[in-house]
């Protein structure tokens, strides 16, 4: 594998480019998750000019094994995999969309209650923060109610973010600090209340005297670890109790663990389900999926947009499941995760850091245990970058990891784990700090 040193990776054509785009694109990426202050500023190669299976290549051409957030989990099965992009090259072919409706958006409602047989009724949209927008409305219609519990991650539209108008600090715990509710309404003040994972008595407190406002209860069923069986049981019991809607945000979990929704290893079912990210292997698509009697509500209620209606998402999604469930993409993703687990927990071990590592297999990370744990989270990416890996704290597997992938990997973690282990940590960065949490970019 080529090597690279730090002077290549300051002066590359993604850093300049990089820098044009900050000066016009407000906050520098379209998604926060993306931005390469969050890996290694000034040296990221903040974009790609081709992907394929494991790799990308940046503006320069220099290629990388992705061991990092792979598309931040969109591509389950790979970059460009030859048999889903055959499927949609085939459909623009014959028209991406027209005044009449794509019939694989009816194969695709199928496809998914065949999966989830639980569920009757699917609609779609293209986007993890617009799906669960849906969900919450469809809730609040069928309910007539407008508070919304909920724990975990779930998007940047104002449902979600109204959480934060009644105290700034509310979101804090669920994942992304710092988060300002600017431009969401007053009005929607008392409308969204977080609560914390795995804590059935806050909730029950939070519920109190509000018993015939809360239209729907929401999670993340799995993000970091599954959620313990208990927890969820206790949740489906409340939501009957209350009588609202209880939704599971699979935008990250679903077909990580096995094709379609985590919960489908829980047998315990939500009253609706949202998916995402992995479902189309990086083509734009999203699901709404729930029982008759709560999806109904759409039909009192406007949910409706143009780009919905393409032919490209369903086609995508529809030939992803086929080949994740031909291939038992699940059991490979996992096997590999549980490798890489295994490969920090190694070398950490061999250099005495004291790290943690968390996570589901197919959404593993790890942190430095260390008052200087950002500078060494920092040093790694850098490190890593040398190596020719996209590294980071992260790792999210796909069906086009290798074990060759795997070894190379092993061998470059044990390097920089080396190095970062007998470095004085007073001079564990020669540049910037990456960023946590939310933060606005400044200006050049």
């Amino acid at each position: 594998m080529k090597k690279f040193n730090f002077d290549q990776l300051k002066n590359s054509n993604g850093q300049k480019l990089y820098k044009r785009g900050k000066s016009i694109i407000p906050g520098g990426t379209q998604l926060l998750s993306k931005r390469p202050e969050l890996f290694a500023p000034d040296l990221w190669p903040s974009y790609f000019s081709k992907a394929k299976g494991s790799r990308v290549w940046d503006l320069d051409g220099n290629e990388f094994i992705d061991m990092s957030i792979m598309a931040v989990g969109a591509c389950i099965l790979g970059y460009a995999d030859d048999d889903v992009d055959a499927r949609v090259m085939d459909a623009i072919k014959k028209g991406v969309n027209s005044t009449l409706n794509c019939p694989e958006e009816v194969e695709l409602a199928e496809k998914l209650i065949d999966l989830h047989p639980w569920f009757d009724r699917v609609r779609f949209c293209r986007s993890g923060g617009e799906a669960m927008s849906i969900a919450v409305r469809i809730a609040r219609a069928k309910t007539g109610r407008d508070i919304v519990l909920f724990s975990g991650y779930h998007g940047w539209t104002d449902w979600y973010l109204a959480a934060n108008l009644s105290d700034d600090d509310a979101l804090d715990g669920q994942l992304m600090p710092g988060l300002e509710p600017s431009g969401v309404p007053r009005s929607l003040k008392g409308t969204a209340i977080p609560f914390h994972f795995n804590d059935i008595d806050s909730l029950k407190e939070k519920i109190s005297g509000n018993e015939n406002n809360i239209a729907a209860i929401v999670i993340e069923p799995a993000r970091g670890d599954d959620a313990p069986e208990q927890y969820i049981k206790k949740l489906r019991d409340l939501a009957d109790e209350i009588g609202c809607v209880l939704i599971f945000d699979e935008i990250t979990s679903g077909f990580r663990m096995c094709v379609g929704g985590i919960h489908r290893n829980y047998k315990i079912y939500p009253d609706i389900a949202v998916f995402a990210k992995s479902m189309a292997n990086g083509y734009a698509m999203a699901a709404v999926i729930g029982n008759k009697e709560t999806m109904e509500a759409a039909q009192k209620t406007f949910i409706s947009s143009t780009n919905w209606t393409d032919r490209i998402g369903p086609v995508a999604a529809l030939a992803t499941i086929e080949k994740y469930i031909d291939s038992d993409a699940d059991k490979h993703i996992i096997r590999i995760g549980e490798a890489t687990k295994k490969v920090w927990e190694k070398r950490a071990k061999e250099n005495h850091l004291d790290i943690s590592i968390s996570g589901l297999p197919s959404l593993a990370n790890f942190s430095f245990n260390d008052e200087k744990s950002q500078e060494m989270n920092t040093r790694f990416v850098v490190e890593m970058l040398k190596e020719g890996f996209l590294g980071f704290r992260q790792f999210k597997p796909s069906l086009s990891h290798s074990d060759t992938d795997l070894e190379k990997y092993d061998s470059a973690v044990k390097k920089v784990f080396e190095i970062i282990a007998n470095t004085d940590q007073e001079a564990i960065l020669e540049s910037p700090i990456a960023q946590e949490g939310f933060q606005r970019l400044t200006s050049e």
